[in-house]
């Protein structure tokens, strides 16, 4: 049977799997997928684990204990909407709505439930939530340069000469764009890999080029100032395509590679090398990854890089060009599934999701957050500034409802749980940002226990509220129908039943795919090397490397925390899903940092060692690894290990902060700084 991976990755997988007997036994790729090509990774090929889950939530579930001690008792369904209800209407009446928030991100990435709640919300006025935490700030900088958040077809790279993986661990996140590079290197392309560690990715390239945490921008301005005074530009795509050239040039001389050297620490000869190996061809592919942008400078980091294939008309090769996400690829009317009609006048406030901690402790915010619905997401484990979000989640005024699938940080705190269906066991429509195929994904098991779909339960909230009942008098599949008639000629002709019989279409986009050939969706029409409307907002109008707001260069802060702290994902959980499979912490081992040996000699820290790290915001403790995978000065902590199974019960984003990045409003999750020791 045909399934999909409904994960918050890129990739977006076709899935095909097996069921005996009641339970899922087995998930593998599906080899006629253009992009899967029968690749997965191996979380999901262990997906059986997560649907049957001795942690899988089988009803609802009222709190009994202390708030965070994950003490429940089971209650029905008919209980737990009426408590509810009776408790929202409570808080509208004595505070108004926006006391309720809603909480949910890309637990699943189907498009019915990813945006189930949206209309119900806007319906009872509650405050908004900004969805900022992953790719917002790549997205404002992309656009920035391109006016549209896409790019060449990741397929293209097969045929490329030469391809870089920007920022992007590929190997474990998103391993089917391994398959593309392996298929690249076979017809001879070089592959060169930019990141600051040595991942698998990294060891499997020509070229690895270990720049310093969020310098990526300088870099990228080093190679543009080689190609340009050595005249390795295409003046015919830059005559015809782009705007601001000129002032590009003369913006550049103050980048050149002896200069930018010690900010990225690469010799100039190699910044060299790189850039005239960039230059020597428009058959250049570039695969950009969203962490990249979870830096202080994020959003110019991605403005920057999207210069780079304007430069030698790549992005007009059939080979060539960039890729940051797929996302604009698909032509879609999303009013049919957030129903924005149903807003007040005016709307409701915003609370930015990155500053949920700040929102719940405000004690100033008027009105208060009283109530919190939490789906699809795990906030007490992926939110920035972690101290703060479990201070506000233990607040015994706080009245908490989780919608989950296992026993999470988050649902922990929560005065209610609700058992939620896993993708195996409902209907959606998936979209990739990888990739541009549309895939359809019907349920292959039924609900287990008592759970229900996002869309279920906002249908129950709805009719018990009384709100927005016409939106959710429809099914999920006259929602999908809908929404595939009201999308752009991108989607137009797309119907349910063609995807219901192949499990995926291609979109309505030309073979090969270069969106910006000839023409940009920016106010000039052109791809902009100078923004007129970065200089209206008082940013830099051209590409430019900023700093780090928390990084070596802030003096008096890195004397106390001399090391810069990176927290990418790791091989066997993504974000924190996964985290409760015990075969995959298995795997994985034990929440690790990975330390260069210089720094761990002058800390008398040995391989093994337990150690604690510390940052402005707190602590927590991992095991050392001792490794030259990464730099001195730079330590690793991949993955985000729940807090009840992390040692010292508090996890990765203890550390991390709630800045917003400089374009997007998002988080600067890798821009840390810390201090690293035995622990006692």
């Amino acid at each position: 049977m045909l399934s999909v991976c409904p994960h918050d990755c890129p990739s977006c997988c076709s899935l095909l799997v097996t069921v005996d007997g009641g339970r899922l036994t087995s998930v593998t790729g599906n080899p006629d997928h253009p992009f899967t090509q029968g690749v997965i990774c191996g979380k999901v090929r262990e997906y059986a684990e997560r649907v049957h889950s001795p942690l899988r939530v089988l009803g609802p579930l009222r709190r009994v204990g202390p708030k965070g001690a994950g003490e429940f008792t089971p209650i029905s369904w008919d209980d737990a909407i009426a408590t509810i209800a009776a408790r929202w209407r409570a808080i509208v009446a004595a505070e108004g709505a926006e006391a309720i928030l809603p909480f949910s991100y890309a637990g699943s990435m189907g498009q019915v439930q990813y945006y189930a709640g949206h209309p119900l919300f806007h319906a009872l006025g509650a405050s908004r939530l900004d969805r900022t935490i992953c790719v917002n700030t790549a997205y404002a900088g992309w656009r920035a340069t391109l006016g549209a958040v896409t790019g060449n077809d990741s397929e293209a790279m097969v045929g490329a000469d030469l391809v870089i993986l920007w920022g992007v661990n590929a190997a474990y996140s998103t391993i089917n764009v391994m398959t593309l590079v392996k298929q690249a290197r076979a017809r001879g392309a070089a592959v060169v890999v930019v990141d600051p560690y040595r991942t698998p990715t990294a060891q499997q390239a020509d070229l690895h080029l270990m720049v310093r945490p969020g310098t990526d921008a300088a870099l990228a301005l080093a190679v543009m100032h080689v190609l340009i005074t050595e005249a390795r530009v295409d003046r015919d795509y830059i005559e015809r395509a782009t705007l601001g050239f000129e002032r590009l040039a003369e913006h550049v001389k103050a980048y050149p590679p002896e200069r930018v050297a010690p900010i990225v620490g690469l010799d100039a000869e190699t910044i060299v090398r790189f850039a005239r190996r960039y230059g020597a061809s428009p058959r250049t592919f570039i695969r950009i990854g969203i962490g990249i942008s979870r830096h202080d400078n994020g959003g110019m980091t991605c403005r920057t890089l999207a210069c780079l294939p304007a430069l030698t008309g790549a992005y007009a090769d059939p080979h060539g060009g960039a890729l940051l996400s797929s996302n604009a690829g698909f032509g879609f009317d999303y009013a049919v599934l957030e129903r924005p009609d149903l807003l007040s006048t005016p709307p409701p406030r915003i609370i930015n999701m990155i500053h949920l901690g700040r929102a719940l402790t405000d004690r100033d915010l008027a009105p208060p957050i009283r109530a919190l619905y939490v789906y699809s997401s795990n906030p007490a484990a992926v939110c920035p500034n972690q101290t703060l979000v479990l201070e506000g989640l233990a607040r015994d005024d706080l009245f908490t409802v989780v919608h989950e699938q296992v026993l999470t940080d988050t649902a922990y705190y929560a005065d209610l749980v609700l058992p939620a269906t896993t993708s195996m066991e409902h209907l959606d429509l998936y979209r990739s940002y990888g990739q541009f195929t549309l895939q359809l994904a019907r349920p292959v098991l039924p609900p287990q226990g008592q759970a229900k779909s996002n869309w279920e339960v906002f249908q129950l909230l709805a009719r018990a509220m009384g709100v927005g009942q016409d939106h959710y008098a429809k099914s999920p599949e006259a929602l999908i129908r809908e929404f595939l008639a009201k999308g752009d000629e991108t989607v137009r002709g797309i119907t349910f039943e063609e995807l219901a019989a192949r499990g995926w279409v291609r979109v309505n986009l030309p073979r090969p795919y270069t969106p910006f050939a000839r023409v940009a969706p920016t106010p000039s029409g052109k791809v902009e090397f100078y923004s007129e409307r970065l200089a209206r907002q008082g940013l830099p109008a051209l590409p430019t490397y900023v700093p780090l707001r928390e990084g070596p260069a802030n003096r008096e802060l890195a004397a106390r925390y001399p090391l810069q702290c990176l927290v990418p994902p790791n091989r066997f959980f993504l974000n924190s899903s996964f985290s409760q499979s015990a075969l995959l912490r298995r795997r994985q081992g034990t929440p690790t940092v990975m330390i260069a040996p210089p720094d761990a000699g002058a800390r008398g820290i040995l391989d093994g060692d337990a150690v604690t790290v510390e940052s402005p915001r707190g602590a927590a403790r991992l095991t050392a690894r001792v490794t030259d995978a990464t730099r001195p000065g730079v330590v690793v902590i991949e993955g985000i290990w729940w807090h009840r199974l992390h040692p010292g019960g508090r996890g990765v984003n203890v550390l991390t902060s709630d800045r917003v990045t400089d374009l997007g409003g998002g988080p600067a999750f890798h821009s840390n700084l810390v201090e690293v020791s035995r622990a006692s």
